[in-house]
């Protein structure tokens, strides 16, 4: 049984369960007064918004160079993919590991991820509560990582240093890639996850 079923509404600031009141057009928390609803309003469609914004950005995150690699005066610009054969080149082996995982694999899971949940929620297909609610905390939890390859390029820029030999600098596509992750975390945070037990069907497991 959902909360509402039993005729509370739960405060997305302290918690409290308050009793529904049918007849108010906008309900209060009887705690904070913090306006108070049974699904937050239009969390779909911003969600919705929010994910096709940062599949675009996704694009020019690819394709615009992440950094420059300079050794012995030379060097061009890399896209992450770019990027990750370079730091393998140097002997770089973890650092392209992390860069890899963190711009190639998470991004594409979460996007996948979100995008897979919320057509799920919005077209009522038959998955259980509990497929909807193990994708929705494998997206929260690979969010986690989704910034760890942006911190490491700046590490890169503001600490390795090889004098004469090489040198690293970051491109545009580390700013779209950053706008990319920010984007995926808000609308991750924009989704109502109490849309999952909404139209679901029962789970006999």
């Amino acid at each position: 049984m959902r909360a509402i079923d039993a005729g509370l509404l739960i405060c997305h600031e302290c918690h409290q369960l308050n009793p529904v009141e049918t007849n108010a057009r906008h309900q209060y928390c009887s705690r904070c007064g913090g306006q108070i609803h049974a699904r937050r309003p239009n969390s779909l469609v911003r969600t919705w918004a929010l994910l096709l914004t940062s599949a675009i950005l996704y694009i020019p995150a690819n394709l615009l160079p992440i950094m420059t690699v300079n050794s012995l005066g030379k060097g061009a610009p890399a896209t992450i993919m770019g990027g990750v054969l370079e730091l393998i080149h140097f002997g770089m082996l973890p650092i392209a590991a992390v860069v890899f995982i963190a711009s190639i694999l998470v991004p594409t899971f979460k996007l996948v991820g979100i995008a897979l949940l919320l057509y799920s929620v919005q077209r009522h297909q038959p998955m259980s509560a509990r497929q909807r609610i193990l994708m929705y905390r494998f997206i929260e939890w690979i969010g986690r990582w989704s910034m760890l390859d942006i911190f490491v390029i700046a590490i890169l820029v503001a600490l390795v240093n090889f004098g004469s030999l090489a040198s690293i600098e970051p491109g545009l596509g580390a700013a779209a890639f950053a706008s990319v992750v920010i984007l995926t975390m808000l609308a991750a945070l924009t989704f109502d996850p109490r849309l999952i037990w909404d139209n679901t069907e029962p789970d006999h497991d």
